[in-house]
């Protein structure tokens, strides 16, 4: 299965040069020891590049929270049911959900995408209807998703996205069982063994996740051979993983900032960025998830995390906690006084 590919990256490498050396002389020269600002200055950098502008502002935060259900849950690969996909979409619209909770606190718009879960929703505000079916087949015995689904998932969220304003996207999801999708895409497209890229997921015991690993080998074993990275997310991934997918490609076509929030939410940047590789200069890691698999898919990536607290709840819970330090650094690039128009000394 092949995807087209648009010209979305027209800033040649010599003028992304360019910028980055205005923005860095720019940063530079704030009423401040140089670098003692850390890595709010990088952050502050790479946004002035993704927008192409030495004085970033970030306009219109949305937070896609992406469901969808797993087949390969009959396995009992996580602690909960496959009901509670379902129940946690109607926690976040009725706003009682960790997400909704950070959402509402930093004035970042939410809204959530039935992708594939197995219940029929009524209409509601923050609910984007996007099913492709009722949850993916069990990819232990048969491929998760047809071409035509992960193709369709993946055209929903680049819609979606098209149809939002502003310039920043947070992604999330919500689905029982992705873990495990997103640690076998990991373990096919990184070449590591699945033990390495396994965590507990909901909060499996020790045993629970051995049992966990076995059966994931059971499903790459039935899917040897197959390494195109469409191909990879068809045969192992999930509806909502797919959907992200087509967020990320069009987020970047659009030169929106991508704040990716944990395990699952990287493994569709994964997917994305060997599709198209300058995928990951717009993306920017808010946190590193207590999910096993995380620190390698990040390593993958090339990409550090701004945050290390220690979460593994998904939902975009840590792409809304790493916002204000967005905010900030476009802020400090923007507003902040440099030597000069602040009329302070410099170092000797």
């Amino acid at each position: 299965m092949s995807v087209v590919h648009e010209n979305t990256y027209p800033m040649d490498d010599l003028e992304q040069a360019e910028l980055r050396a205005r923005l860095q002389h720019k940063i530079d020269n704030k009423t401040k020891p140089l670098g003692s600002l850390g890595r709010l200055e990088k952050l502050a950098v790479q946004l002035g590049l993704i927008l192409k502008t030495e004085s970033p502002r970030l306009q219109h935060p949305q937070m896609l929270v992406c469901a969808g259900d797993h087949g390969i849950v009959a396995h009992g690969v996580s602690a909960f049911p496959s009901d509670v996909t379902w129940q946690m979409v109607a926690n976040f619209l009725a706003g009682g959900a960790a997400v909704s909770v950070l959402a509402r606190q930093h004035g970042i718009a939410l809204n959530v995408l039935d992708c594939g879960v197995k219940y029929d929703f009524q209409d509601m505000p923050g609910l984007i209807k996007r099913k492709v079916a009722y949850g993916t087949a069990d990819s232990v015995t048969q491929s998760a998703m047809s071409d035509a689904q992960c193709q369709e998932a993946i055209n929903n969220g680049r819609e979606v996205l098209k149809s939002l304003p502003g310039n920043v996207v947070l992604i999330g999801e919500m689905g029982i069982g992705n873990t495990s999708s997103a640690a076998l895409l990991l373990s096919r497209l990184g070449n590591l063994d699945i033990a390495d890229c396994t965590g507990a997921g909901t909060g499996l015991d020790h045993f629970a996740v051995a049992r966990k690993v076995e059966t994931l080998r059971l499903a790459l074993k039935q899917h040897a051979g197959v390494n195109d990275p469409i191909e990879v997310l068809a045969r192992l991934g999930g509806f909502e993983i797919a959907t992200m997918v087509g967020i990320v490609l069009q987020a970047a076509t659009e030169n929106r900032v991508i704040i990716v929030d944990g395990f699952i939410a990287s493994s569709a940047v994964l997917v994305a960025s060997l599709l198209a590789p300058k995928v990951k200069q717009r993306c920017v890691y808010a946190h590193c998830s207590a999910e096993s698999g995380h620190r390698l898919m990040l390593d993958l990536l090339q990409g550090q995390a701004l945050l290390d607290l220690g979460l593994r709840l998904g939902e975009g819970s840590g792409a809304a906690l790493a916002w204000p330090l967005l905010q900030s650094a476009s802020d400090i690039l923007c507003d902040m006084a440099s030597f000069e128009s602040a009329g302070v000394a410099r170092r000797d």
